[in-house]
């Protein structure tokens, strides 16, 4: 597998793989009313530290590195915060609702399972994080830009209802690897009109549509 510091979505996004079109466990999905299922799912706690801003424009998205700066608790489990990037469309979709943007904020546990989570944007209020990130895109593909004078926190980009949504799903590109595990939060944040433009401005659409669930099931948090 690929290292973990490149976009789930865009791990070599310049070929494609068989399993991204006969793969049962693909993503993005849509979580429709009769997918999910019953099952107690414990509650997100998470420790992510503000941390020294390193952030690249990749060709595809901006992504924000992290080195050791947090930690994602699920009872049992535990997964350490890798980066963040973000990608239009939004991907997947809730009971049908397709969002224009979201947030992918990636984690790795210490046996080397992958956990994505999903923050999806609706259009409306501007977004502070985004505010401060905008202006900072590098204008060209040139790796990490650090800047020591500012910090940043994947907190941020968490919504306040910690509620979410679990399955089971793959890498979102070629070579469409299954067995990622995926927590999409329930509660939406939003960005601005502008600021949707001014991202479209850096970067073209980044995202496949939904596959087929194929009968997997969707757990959802209280």
């Amino acid at each position: 597998m690929k290292p973990l510091f490149l976009p789930l979505c865009l791990l070599a996004s310049s070929g494609h793989a068989a399993l991204c079109d006969s793969g049962q466990r693909q993503s993005p999905i849509n979580i429709s009313a009769e997918s999910i299922a019953a099952q107690k799912l414990p509650p997100m706690a998470v420790d992510y530290q503000a941390a020294t801003l390193k952030l690249a424009n990749d060709g595809h998205t901006l992504r924000v590195r992290f080195d050791k700066s947090g930690q994602l608790v699920l009872g049992k489990e535990r997964f350490t915060l890798q980066q963040f990037h973000f990608h239009t469309p939004g991907g997947d979709q809730i009971k049908g609702e397709a969002f224009p943007f979201s947030a992918h904020i990636l984690h790795k546990s210490a046996s080397g399972q992958l956990l994505a989570i999903v923050v999806p944007f609706r259009v409306g209020a501007e977004n502070p994080l985004l505010a401060r990130l905008w202006p900072l895109i590098p204008a060209k593909v040139d790796g990490d830009h650090v800047l020591p004078r500012v910090q940043v926190t994947a907190k941020d980009l968490l919504p306040d209802d910690r509620g979410y949504y679990r399955y089971s799903g793959s890498l979102s590109a070629a070579p469409c690897t299954e067995g990622v595990t995926w927590l999409v939060m329930k509660q939406a944040l939003t960005l601005s009109t502008a600021q949707l433009t001014t991202w479209h401005t850096h970067f073209k659409d980044n995202m496949r549509g939904v596959n087929p669930l194929h009968g997997r099931e969707v757990f959802e948090s209280q």
